[in-house]
């Protein structure tokens, strides 16, 4: 899961950074309302672990402000030392899916995110996922765990292809046909586009998405997919 924590606890934001990304998920964070707010709204996430107390704007507002005038429907789970039912019912009409109190244990955080996120498809139907590679439909731009990818139009042609597809094989032919019609220059154009398209989403980054079927055409897989 990609996860946006804002925690203006720097001790308690570093061991969630800490214990999460060491279980396999890709992780952002802030320390204040303004820029959480800012995050979670230009980035897709999986989820946001929201403290309450933040300077700048407080998580009930910026929870809100996500809801009603960014119309984003990430799900969020609230952090914070109050426990009263009224502390509770505010966090839920703001826009909260969840809440958990501090102290917690970081098993059961990680649970809580774990089922807000398999709670069904919550993300843009124009934004195409495949583990940490993200392409939004609306602006062509193209991320891996968070860093910007810059990609020709061809290169995001062939990624929109191979992310639709995921994670059936695409045949060269198909591929070809995507991007240049009945008549694509050459035997050679193809690979070298794949080639430059593996060599933004991929070497930069620990594992690999992209996979040559030799004699066939391409793949694209998460590696942590079951």
């Amino acid at each position: 899961m990609r996860i946006l924590v804002i925690e203006d606890n720097e001790d308690l934001a570093a061991n969630i950074m800490e214990f999460l990304s060491a279980r396999g998920h890709v992780m952002d964070s802030a320390t204040d309302g303004v820029t959480g707010l800012h995050l979670a709204v230009v980035h897709e996430f999986d989820a946001i672990v929201l403290d309450l107390m933040l300077p700048g704007i407080d998580g009930f507002a910026l929870c809100a402000r996500l809801r009603e005038e960014a119309d984003k429907q990430t799900p969020i789970l609230m952090l914070t030392a109050r426990d009263t039912l009224e502390d509770k019912l505010a966090g839920f009409s703001s826009g909260a899916d969840d809440y958990l109190i501090k102290p917690f244990s970081l098993l059961e955080l990680e649970a809580r995110l774990t089922a807000l996120g398999n709670r069904g498809p919550r993300r843009s139907q124009h934004l195409l996922q495949v583990g940490d590679l993200t392409l939004d439909l609306d602006t062509w731009q193209a991320e891996r765990a968070g860093q910007h990818i810059g990609l020709t139009p061809t290169a995001l042609r062939l990624l929109e292809t191979l992310m639709r597809a995921s994670p059936k094989l695409v045949r060269r032919a198909e591929l070809e046909a995507a991007i240049w019609g009945d008549h694509p220059p050459d035997s050679e154009a193809l690979r070298t586009h794949i080639h430059a398209l593996r060599a933004a989403i991929d070497k930069p980054f620990a594992s690999a998405l992209l996979h040559t079927v030799p004699t066939m055409g391409y793949r694209l897989v998460d590696p942590d997919a079951a």
